[in-house]
């Protein structure tokens, strides 16, 4: 059943509006929000959380993947950018915001 068709099965008469037919109304788009709520936007709301809490816990010794698929070991944190080692004498600075995430965290 379409939309539509629920919407005409709600209204029989097809003249006036009536007060259970704008209940109905309401109450169906209340509910696909809810579920659009629940499905989308809160899963949604929690990953970027996460992603946020482990941006802000990368410390030196962190070993990280970059968005490129680069592997590196983080060396310092300034502000909106990673100093990072990917070989031996081989340092690179990256964005915050290209760090896909932690690989393995060092030991404190």
């Amino acid at each position: 059943m379409t939309l539509f068709q629920f919407l005409a099965l709600a209204n029989p008469g097809g003249g006036g509006s009536s007060g259970g037919s704008s209940l109905m109304t309401f109450l169906m788009f209340g509910s696909i929000f809810a579920i659009f709520w629940f499905m989308i936007l809160r899963p949604q709301k929690k990953q970027q959380d996460k992603r946020k809490t482990m941006l802000a816990a990368l410390k030196r010794g962190d070993k990280i993947i970059t968005s490129g698929g680069l592997f590196a070991v983080v060396r310092d944190v300034k502000g909106d950018r990673v100093v990072a080692t990917i070989g031996e004498n081989m340092k690179v600075e990256i964005a915050l915001h290209a760090v896909s995430g932690v690989v393995e965290q060092e030991e404190a």
